[in-house]
Parts: C-alpha cells; sequence; structure tokens
C-alpha cells in the first residue's frame, strides 16, 4: 500500500498548518504529516506563505515579525500559527514528520532545535523528514545531519531524472503530480530514491499515480485518499 501523507495536516477540511489540522491528521493515523516551516524574527513557525494575509487575519511579512505578534493573528476557526517545537509536541512519534522548509534562516538554530527534540526523545530520528526545493539547504543540512532524511523538491522532469536527488543523499524524491512519468519512477528507484507525489486528492489522479508506481501521495484530504486507496 502506497504512504499517504496529510499535506499541511487535513488542510481540506481544516486551516491548514494548525492543529486542528494536524490533529485530524494523527487521529487517522496517517503515514505522515507535511508541513511548512518558516523563520519569524525569534522563532520557526509552521506556515505555508511568505506573507500572513491568506491564511491569518493577520498582515505582513512573517520574517518582519516576531513569534509572539504572529501569534495573535487568527489563522481559522481560532487557531493560532503554531511554533516549530509546539508542532513536535503534538506529532511526537505518532507518524512521521514531513519539515519542508520554506523561507528559513539561520539554519544553526533550526539543527540545534532538532537535535534537542530528539536528544529529548520527543522525536525520533526515524520519524523526521526535511523537505526543500531549497537544494543548497538541503545539502548544508545533511552536512550538519548526517543521519537526516532528506526530501528533495522537484516540479519538474530535470535531463537526468533523479540524479540530482542522489547527488544530495536524499531519502526521497517529492515531485508535482504534473511533472512525473514513468520513467522518472523507474530512475528513482534504480537509484534506491522513495518517490512522493503532490498534491492529489481525486481518484483519477490517485489511481495514475499508482500506475506509475509512486510510494506515496501528499493530500489535502487523508481520510477521503486512504478510503479510495482502500477500495482500489
Amino acid at each position: 500500500m502506497i504512504k499517504v501523507f496529510a499535506h499541511r495536516g487535513a488542510s481540506g477540511t481544516y486551516p491548514e498548518n494548525t492543529k486542528l489540522a494536524i490533529q485530524a491528521a494523527v487521529d487517522i493515523e496517517v503515514d505522515g504529516i507535511e508541513v511548512d516551516v518558516q523563520s519569524c524574527l525569534d522563532d520557526y513557525v509552521i506556515i505555508h506563505d511568505s506573507w500572513l494575509d491568506r491564511t491569518t487575519n493577520g498582515h505582513g511579512k512573517v520574517n518582519s515579525l516576531t513569534r509572539e505578534k504572529i501569534q495573535q493573528f487568527d489563522a481559522g476557526n481560532g487557531e493560532c500559527v503554531p511554533t516549530l517545537a509546539q508542532l513536535i509536541e503534538w506529532v511526537g512519534d505518532k507518524t512521521l514528520l514531513n519539515l519542508e522548509l520554506k523561507h528559513t534562516y539561520s539554519l544553526d538554530k533550526f539543527v540545534t532545535e532538532i537535535e534537542r527534540s530528539v536528544s529529548e526523545n520527543k522525536l525520533s530520528r526515524n520519524n523526521l523528514l526535511v523537505s526543500s526545493y531549497d537544494h543548497h539547504q538541503l545539502m548544508w543540512l545533511k552536512q550538519q545531519l548526517p543521519w537526516v532524511k532528506i526530501g528533495a523538491l522537484t516540479s519538474s522532469i530535470p535531463i537526468n531524472y533523479a540524479e540530482f536527488a542522489q547527488r544530495l543523499h536524499a531519502f526521497s524524491i517529492h515531485i508535482d503530480k504534473n511533472f512525473i512519468n514513468h520513467e522518472f519512477v523507474a530512475d528513482a528507484k534504480k537509484r534506491n530514491l522513495h518517490v512522493y507525489a503532490y498534491t492529489v486528492d481525486k481518484q483519477e489522479d490517485i489511481e495514475q499515480m499508482l500506475s506509475y508506481g509512486v510510494d506515496g501521495v501528499f493530500t489535502n484530504y487523508p481520510c477521503n485518499t486512504k478510503m479510495i486507496l482502500n477500495s482500489l
């Protein structure tokens, strides 16, 4: 059975990247939860956009505000924007946690927080996957934390297929469902890479990804996606 990752939590039903969406995904026992990590002035927060306007009732850029200020805003249904530390407290080792680095700075602090969470048994190494479109950040992170599993994000079909991810010593490739084919998946498998496709919600797309042989899908509706997969 392919793995089901809740994209920003169960974001099709609850406000994305909030405790409600994350807890809903945990409750239905997804294989993993993908969330977005960004730097604010004094911490890491779980939010997708670089601006607050779409997902909260606040305004301004995430990286120009403090955690305290950001958490005053409503991220939907009375939820606030979580911090990375809060996220780890909620999820722990209940499922795999995929942290996608968005607009992140001072990654030395990120490394410190991850190491502390692992040492305090809040999170195990096996249950962490860090992904990004910024492959330079992934390379640096792998040098600092050789044990960490990294996922190389792409929305293209490179000339050399999955070679770029192999060079990064990646665990997985996370690829846009619109930029994937049999050749790409076959090449990735030859390089011992897992292939996860995003964002896959409709039955026709789920069946298409199955035909390609992907290892997992990111979905906004994990409960529905699990039901579809169980019916096939």
